[in-house]
């Protein structure tokens, strides 16, 4: 594994309290590790996002801070980069990626609903197409849903799903690929399959959103996966992605390295107006857009980093793939091929004898927590199940790794832990669900032990 490029100038310190402590901890928290104290995670790898540590030129920028309401020089700052970085002309900040995603739900679904097609499904996303009147329609490849397949790019979209999609229901909105496909593991889409996208979109005239939370890392495996871009630098294989869109989604909280965050981005300028006057409505005005300007300056140093220092994207890729190396030659069940931003287990496989409705997942994370004070995150039938639909889907542990913050002795403990989270018999029979929220459950619902007959 190669050395990390950087070096640390402050560090936070951290605590394992002793097993029984953590054991009622999880307990009080129902079993759902987003309800932890934070005090009470030793390490924390729920998420990637707003967790990563920042640049010193990200922290240098940050003392330049122009908060005035209206016009901030920062939000120029901004705009400039997703230019560059990105090429779309017009940029909208917003106080996170959901934001962007609420917005671009409103703007682009009518009051007629309409069916979305997507590359399988995010949560919010999903969740903001829905409220919006839309129909979120599946039209991923199989290998999406088949952890143990190693297909290099599990983020494609199927092509003839999606003309049989808009041929039978006509009215579509717009269709949305996601980089890095997060629920199906971490796993990217060709560069080829966008271009193939895109045709199928401008034939019908239909609008292509792209979600760019993580088009750093999917870039990274076009050019490590893809005939053809060996030679080509991260920056211009993210500007031939976006070339093929009509437009994007973006949380900055990850690729760029910060704690808060994002923007919508297009190319068309009616977009872009309604744009406009409707985050004057749920954000802020169009050039802060619920952002400090301190945050934008952050995010526009941030998203120059995440192209310009590719050893960055490197060194994290590599975290990732040493963890899943390391769970996989332990027998542990671990989604196939490596992603960029975390391992996902396969907890259907790690619990045969727990069925999904006992969630064999969200048992896990507790497990792990109990077992080291690792904080995980379940994305399975809590994460996937939208109102009452019945789900049978993936059933995978997240094991983020946020960039920049943890070190190989890190990811050898969160190794060990789990290695012997099979070896426990804490949760033998799973859990069953005692509070179940209407929307987005798996943030707030709470769970309590099935004892063992």
């Amino acid at each position: 594994m190669i050395p990390p490029p950087y070096k640390n100038k402050v560090v936070e310190p951290i605590f394992l309290i002793p097993k029984k402590e953590r054991i009622k901890a999880i307990k009080e928290a129902g079993y759902n590790t987003f309800l932890l104290r934070s005090q009470d995670v030793y390490i924390d790898l729920l998420t990637d996002s707003g967790t990563s540590a920042m640049s010193d030129d990200q922290w240098a920028g940050m003392m330049l801070g122009d908060e005035a309401y209206a016009g901030s020089r920062n939000f120029y700052a901004l705009e400039e980069a997703v230019r560059d970085v990105f090429g779309y002309k017009y940029a909208v900040p917003t106080h996170q990626g959901r934001a962007a995603e609420h917005l671009m739900a409103k703007i682009l679904i009518s009051k007629k609903g309409g069916y979305i097609p997507n590359n399988f499904y995010f949560t919010t996303s999903r969740a903001h197409q829905e409220l919006a009147g839309g129909t979120w329609v599946d039209v991923g490849i199989s290998e999406a849903n088949d952890p143990s397949s190693a297909y290099p790019f599990k983020g494609n979209i199927d092509t003839d799903k999606l003309e049989q999609v808009i041929k039978s229901k006509k009215n579509i909105p717009f269709v949305r690929i996601e980089a890095c496909l997060n629920m199906a593991g971490g796993q990217p889409f060709s560069m080829a399959n966008i271009v193939q996208v895109s045709s199928i979109c401008r034939r019908y005239s239909i609008f292509f959103l792209l979600d760019a939370t993580r088009i750093v890392e999917n870039a990274y495996f076009i050019k490590q996966r893809e005939n053809g871009y060996s030679g080509k630098t991260l920056a211009e294989i993210i500007r031939e992605i976006c070339s093929h869109t009509d437009g994007c989604t973006m949380s900055s909280k990850k690729d760029h390295f910060v704690n808060i965050g994002g923007f919508l981005a297009t190319n068309d300028k009616k977009v872009f107006e309604k744009a406009k006057e409707l985050v004057v409505i749920y954000e802020g005005l169009h050039t802060y857009g619920g952002l400090a300007g301190r945050d934008m300056e952050a995010i526009a140093r941030g998203m120059r980093e995440s192209v310009e220092r590719e050893e960055y994207v490197e060194y994290y890729v590599s975290q990732v793939q040493y963890l899943w190396n390391e769970l996989k030659i332990s027998g542990i069940p671990v989604v196939e091929p490596a992603g960029a931003h975390a391992v996902f287990i396969d907890a259907k496989k790690f619990y045969p004898d727990i069925p999904q409705n006992r969630f064999p997942a969200q048992t896990l994370v507790a497990e792990i927590y109990a077992g080291g004070g690792v904080r995980t995150m379940e994305r399975g039938i809590v994460s996937g199940q939208h109102g009452r639909q019945a789900y049978g889907g993936l059933e995978l542990v997240r094991i983020t790794i946020p960039r920049r913050v943890y070190e190989l002795a890190h990811l050898q403990f969160v190794a060990e832990v789990i290695k012997t989270s099979q070896n426990r018999f804490l949760l033998p029979s799973g859990l069953r669900m005692i509070y179940e929220p209407p929307t987005l459950r798996f943030f707030q619902a709470r769970f309590e032990k099935i004892d063992s007959k």
